[in-house]
């Protein structure tokens, strides 16, 4: 059964509409938290603001928004300032602009979400919508409130829905040239190219969601099963590995990408 929506309004192309609901695509429900506990009462602590001069305890109504002009000096702004320049909470996710579905980057993309249409009227509206996308091969761009912030989202036709992505902001998202530009132009000798290509054949698998499993959460699950029947846990084996040696040339990188092929093939 799906999960419920966090969120429903309007999908909007100029005078087509229909309902949507929205959900978000991943979840980290399933992942171990922990809360922090007083080891002595049992008790959980609980953490409060304070003046970091005065060491007094701060009352809601006496927090403000403060941007750091110089040391230990701020400009403050109220509540109806930094609302003034946010987007009116609408619900309704106009579709402005369509770019080139190829066009925008990965390192853009930040959170995905589901949309699909709230009710049977609203199908058809919301169908010609992510068809005409999926036959331009184009993505929409928009805007919308999530998440207390205005962001920027671009939607793709997937499957029978669309899928929202919350893009990261300009100033968010680092020019790759300012870390690759030390790396060396010369190409590889083609021979260890070579070597290199039959080591990923005899790698290649496929797609398995098994291969993203988190091994450290499944260990913490059985630890806290054996502490609830008061067991003691079984100590976890470590895989931890020897550093690799760093190849010092060409001739140390084709001898262990031999043995890495004569290994692979050995294995299987």
């Amino acid at each position: 059964m799906a999960p419920r929506s966090f969120w429903k309004g309007y999908l909007k192309l100029s005078l087509v509409t229909c309902p949507i609901s929205m959900m978000p695509a991943t979840t980290a429900g399933e992942k171990v938290r922990f809360h922090t506990i007083n080891a002595r009462t049992g008790n959980r602590i609980e953490s409060r603001y304070i003046d970091a001069v005065t060491g007094k305890p701060l009352a809601e109504k006496d927090e403000v928004k403060g941007y750091e002009v110089a040391e230990d000096e701020h400009v403050m702004l109220e509540d109806d300032e930094l609302a003034a320049v946010a987007l009116e909470s609408t619900r309704t996710i106009d579709i402005e602009k369509f770019v080139p579905a190829d066009s925008i980057g990965w390192i853009w993309l930040d959170k995905p979400h589901y949309l699909a249409p709230d009710d049977k009227v609203g199908e058809e509206a919301f169908a010609v919508i992510r068809d005409a996308m999926r036959a331009t091969k184009t993505v929409g761009i928009s805007r919308v409130v999530l998440y207390r912030r205005e962001r920027a989202v671009m939607l793709e036709a997937r499957g029978k829905g669309i899928v929202l992505w919350t893009l990261r902001y300009g100033d968010e998202v680092r020019d790759d040239a300012d870390y690759f530009a030390d790396i060396e132009k010369d190409k590889p000798d083609p021979k260890v190219i070579k070597l290199v290509k039959s080591l990923i054949d005899e790698r290649t698998a496929e797609w398995d969601t098994k291969l993203v499993e988190d091994p450290v959460q499944d260990k913490l699950k059985k630890i806290i099963a054996a502490k609830k029947k008061k067991k003691k846990p079984v100590a976890a084996k470590t895989n931890a590995q020897p550093e690799p040696e760093t190849p010092s040339n060409v001739v140390s990188i084709m001898d262990a990408l031999k043995k890495s092929i004569a290994k692979e093939k050995a294995g299987k």
